[in-house]
């Protein structure tokens, strides 16, 4: 016997976090992005592909960005593990939070 389909979940909109919930989702998606790119940075080095010139800017480009997040969080009042979705079966989003 199959169950009777469920209404669609409705979103809970409360004025108070709505904000932070937009906050959190948007940070998540700023640092899945930022993750990507220093992975790719590190393996471009790790190649030799760029001189040493592109190396600090990159590293310091990436270090603002870090920083940039951390004082993006705190005004959110969140936590690096709060941007971690986790996504059941395929486990955590984020590489490391």
């Amino acid at each position: 016997m199959t169950e009777p389909a469920r209404p669609p979940a409705r979103i809970d909109a409360d004025p108070d976090t709505v904000a932070r919930d937009l906050g959190r989702l948007v940070l998540t998606v700023v640092e899945l992005l930022r993750q990507l790119m220093e992975r790719q940075a590190i393996r471009r080095v790790e190649e030799g592909d760029l001189d040493d010139e592109t190396v600090e800017r990159l590293g310091l480009g990436l270090m603002r960005l870090e920083e940039a997040m951390a004082e993006l969080r705190e005004h959110f009042g969140l936590r690096p593990d709060d941007l971690n979705i986790d996504l059941g079966p395929l486990g955590p989003l984020l590489r490391d939070s």
